[in-house]
């Protein structure tokens, strides 16, 4: 055993990083992607565990707001397993994040993962959501059992406060903590959220029968595979759910998109909504976990 020591990330300890995180995955890892955007994060830290002067673990702390903070990207060097270098970092990630002013402090992992998983939760952390990567390519044509169904429509502020009343008795809402999904990153829905994201055109509602009956909220994005519309949060019953799924995949074409990605619940009605929708899974399941700062 030797010491452990946890300060922040410098330039120079890039190649070591990159090193012990070259085989995190059969592909390799996406931290040197990040790695630069993380060195330089003012609204973040990075974290560097050392044994003596050898980088053997990192850690990337962000705010998100004022009061949620977000850590992601854990990795210990292989050889440095089981000396508790995580716990470490994690408790340094908390303590900065106190120290920002955050109240809450979540993070995501995979739900095979077992060290984390029991990393996390012997530190007490709670499980808040679950959710799986769902895929579709655009729609062509409307399938027959939706013709003549309302269309979903861009909500704008003057729809606020349905929203949220919607939301205050979603049965879908608390189940998945009240959050949505962007970049692999969960923000709490709140009404600041749900105000800029009305302004940026990114939440549609479906009304029937002249009320709400679900609502997405969605954004465009890119990234080395292609440009996607990302879907991070989706409530409505099983019917509501499938439609948007299916006006989402329609919209790829008009917005010259090439596929939609969704952050689909790990509720049984939800994913069988989106598999009717004819959406596909990669077969991954990320949990959310949650710890209270105050």
């Amino acid at each position: 055993m030797v010491e452990i020591t946890v300060r922040q990330a410098r330039a120079e300890d890039r190649e070591a990083v990159l090193a012990f995180c070259a085989h995190t995955w059969e592909w390799g890892d996406y931290i040197e992607d990040v790695w630069e955007r993380w060195l330089n994060d003012q609204s973040g830290l990075l974290l560097v565990a050392l044994a003596g002067d050898r980088p053997v673990g990192i850690l990337h702390l962000q705010m998100l707001n004022a009061t949620e903070a977000w850590q992601e990207g854990m990795r210990v060097d292989p050889t440095f397993r089981r000396q508790g270098i995580a716990h470490q970092l994690t408790l340094e990630a908390g303590a900065e994040a106190i120290r920002r002013g955050a109240t809450t402090i979540r993070l995501l992992t995979d739900s095979t993962n077992a060290a984390s998983i029991h990393m996390v939760e012997q530190a007490r952390w709670q499980q808040v959501g679950a959710y799986s990567i769902y895929t579709a390519v655009p729609l062509t044509s409307i399938p027959r059992h939706n013709v003549g169904l309302d269309e979903p429509v861009l909500a704008t502020l003057a729809d606020l406060d349905e929203i949220i009343e919607y939301l205050d008795v979603s049965s879908i809402f608390p189940a998945v903590g009240g959050i949505y999904y962007s970049d692999f990153i969960g923000y709490r829905i709140s009404d600041t959220l749900l105000k800029e994201q009305i302004g940026r055109g990114e939440i549609y509602l479906l009304k029937r029968w002249q009320r709400l009956d679900g609502l997405a909220i969605v954004a465009m994005r890119e990234d080395w595979r292609g440009n996607y519309l990302s879907l991070g949060y989706i409530d409505g019953t099983t019917e509501s759910i499938s439609l948007l799924a299916y006006f989402l995949r329609r919209k790829l074409t008009e917005l010259s998109m090439e596929q939609v990605r969704a952050y689909v619940p790990d509720l049984m009605m939800v994913r069988d909504a989106f598999t009717a929708a004819e959406y596909e899974w990669d077969g991954h399941t990320f949990l959310t976990y949650e710890r209270g700062l105050i």
